[in-house]
């Protein structure tokens, strides 16, 4: 399985020649969607759910996600999208994939708390959308979110020792200045050489291949 980073929040999956995508935004270079058999949306906000992208995709493309996005940004898409929700699990584009999570976590206090869903790709790679969900599972690959105005650092390694991943790579970290990716950084370094774990951030457009 190879897993290629993608601006912001978005990361790209592919396996014997099928092609996954996750969190399409706004923040998201478009070139991520090309040759995508399946599209996996964790929640409606810009930085996640792209709809001029997603109106991009044929309609053999599945669209898996909340029911914040398929009755939001996925509405009316020439795609076929379904809705899913915590405890579902299902295939699709080679992978088989089990849904963890409700909520995004909070932020601002005069914003509503929308659905958000995470999602777990064969028992491997868990992608946590805007939470610190910890699914009833065991977590080879983490994409820990890093930076958001709903998370600050000490939540992110509690999560990183509360799940224990053998990788854990960063993403949601495009409103970082090069100053604060260099702090993201450091503190990464620190807690993979803590755990003895693959504990970093991928440069956008790098992969990595995962056994």
């Amino acid at each position: 399985m190879k897993l290629t980073k993608f601006g912001h929040a978005c990361v790209r999956l592919e396996k014997d020649g099928k092609v996954l995508v996750i969190d399409p935004g706004t923040l998201t270079d478009a070139a991520a969607l090309d040759g995508a058999d399946a599209v996996l949306i964790t929640h409606n906000h810009f930085d996640h759910a792209d709809r001029d992208k997603l109106l991009t995709l044929s309609a053999e493309v599945e669209v898996w996600t909340c029911q914040g996005v398929a009755s939001g940004a996925a509405e009316g898409l020439p795609a076929k999208v379904q809705t899913v929700r915590h405890g579902d699990a299902f295939d699709t584009a080679g992978f088989g994939v089990k849904v963890f999570g409700e909520w995004h976590a909070a932020n601002h206090p005069d914003m509503p708390i929308v659905d958000n869903v995470g999602f777990l790709l064969d028992e491997e790679v868990f992608y946590p959308g805007d939470a610190f969900t910890v699914p009833d599972a065991s977590v080879g690959t983490l994409m820990v979110p890093t930076g958001a105005p709903w998370l600050k650092m000490s939540e992110v390694i509690g999560y990183l020792r509360t799940v224990k991943p053998a990788r854990a790579y960063s993403t949601h970290d495009a409103l970082y200045s090069e100053a604060g990716l260099g702090l993201v950084d450091g503190w990464l370094q620190m807690e993979s050489e803590k755990q003895g774990a693959d504990i970093r951030r991928i440069a956008v457009g790098d992969s990595v291949t995962l056994a």
